[in-house]
């Protein structure tokens, strides 16, 4: 049984494949798929921490909101009631793999067409001859006949 902690909005979760979860909203579409930051990976006698090519596969599932939550101010004999309330956004998301992408990331992607630096770093080439070196000031010569009477 293998389960990995994640990172999502400042908060860790401990999940599991197939597990459904919800967290704060996030800037994914529903049905989109990412790779939160995984932090620990155990589980089957291994654990590692802050493991490099493992990656967890997250699905979002939908949106839903929270439970209102209501907050009453009050302060006696004084006649102050203030009432206010919120529903928290949450996402909810569904881990579809846990480590699956290690065979894909070993993968090495096919490069672009690499370009000449002189093609590809212009501006930086025209700001350095732009500034040429100020020319050094020759240093004045002490007086030979300073302080002698």
């Amino acid at each position: 049984m293998t389960y990995a902690i994640i990172s999502l909005g400042g908060k860790q979760y401990r999940v599991q494949e197939g597990q459904r979860l919800l967290v704060d909203q996030l800037a994914q579409e529903e049905g989109k798929t990412f790779n939160p930051h995984v932090l620990f990976v155990g589980g089957d006698g291994k654990a590692e921490f802050a493991p490099k090519g493992t990656q967890v596969t997250a699905k979002v599932v939908g949106s839903a909101l929270g439970d209102k939550i209501t907050i009453g101010k009050y302060k006696k004999r004084t006649g102050y009631r203030r009432h206010t309330g919120h529903r928290s956004k949450l996402t909810q998301i569904e881990i579809t793999a846990i480590g699956a992408a290690k065979a894909a990331a070993a993968k090495p992607k096919p490069a672009a067409q690499s370009k000449p630096d002189a093609q590809a770093k212009p501006a930086a080439r025209t700001k350095a001859a732009a500034k040429p070196k100020a020319a050094a000031k020759p240093k004045a010569e002490p007086a030979e006949n300073e302080g002698a009477e």
